[in-house]
């Protein structure tokens, strides 16, 4: 089972693939499009989970999402029909970093995806590219809590601490005009949903040929979280206007 079947499955009940809950996710979007009517596009939409919240709450707005996943993004097509926003839907296949549009945004989003881009600050450029006038970045990264140990680096990243990374931010002109921390309640329930739902997955069906390999893997990625990055890793969610242009 490749990455991508494994990380659809960890995710079938926490589909915001980022330690949020419903309500963080809520107020970051109303943070992000205070009129209502934006032009939106998700730099790395996954199953477009974001995009799809913010136009069944917004009848007058229109999204764009990217994404190199086809499985993710037909689930994302599926599930737009469901809710009766297709029609204000565009989703295109096709690596993030590489997207182009004629027009610009009113919101780029990308939360959770700076690898894509080989970081924060990468991420904020390539966001930047895509953004209309007066319009607003969601981004979504890690931080160091405190000290990590050298096993935590080389797993999740070389990140900063919060103030450093926030000063970075604004270093490359940008002004945090609203934020959110994870709560460690919102770190414990994304880590146990993805690797309990994994297990599950694994458990339920164990006449598969993967079930074993799953099920060690959720074990693993389990064990890796409690010992080695539960105590050090955060997530922070901030919006973000260009401080001058």
């Amino acid at each position: 089972m490749n990455r991508e079947q494994l990380s659809g499955i960890a995710h079938t009940h926490h589909p915001i693939k980022a330690p949020l809950d419903d309500d963080s996710v809520r107020g970051l979007l109303d943070h992000g499009l205070p009129r209502g009517d934006e032009r939106v596009l998700d730099l790395g939409c996954g199953g477009a989970e974001w995009l799809l919240r913010a136009l069944d709450a917004r009848p007058r707005l229109h999204a764009e999402g990217v994404d190199i996943s086809g499985d993710a993004l037909a689930q994302a097509r599926r599930n737009a029909h469901r809710l009766g926003v297709a029609e204000r839907l565009v989703l295109h296949h096709g690596g993030a970093e590489e997207f182009s549009s004629p027009h610009g945004f009113d919101l780029v989003l990308s939360v959770g995806a700076a690898h894509a881009f080989g970081g924060l600050l990468p991420t904020l450029a390539a966001a930047r590219a895509h953004l209309a006038p007066g319009g607003r970045v969601l981004i979504g990264d890690g931080f160091w809590e405190r000290e990590p140990s050298p096993e935590a680096v080389e797993m999740l990243g070389d990140f900063a601490d919060l103030a450093t990374t926030v000063d970075r931010v604004a270093a490359a002109g940008w002004t945090p005009v609203h934020g959110h921390v994870s709560t460690r309640a919102e770190l414990d329930a994304y880590e146990w949903a993805c690797w309990g739902t994994l297990a599950s997955w694994a458990l339920d069906n164990p006449a598969d040929p993967e079930s074993p390999q799953v099920l060690e893997t959720a074990g693993i990625r389990r064990s890796e979280w409690l010992r080695v990055y539960r105590d050090c890793f955060g997530f922070v969610s901030l919006v973000l206007r260009r401080t001058a242009d």
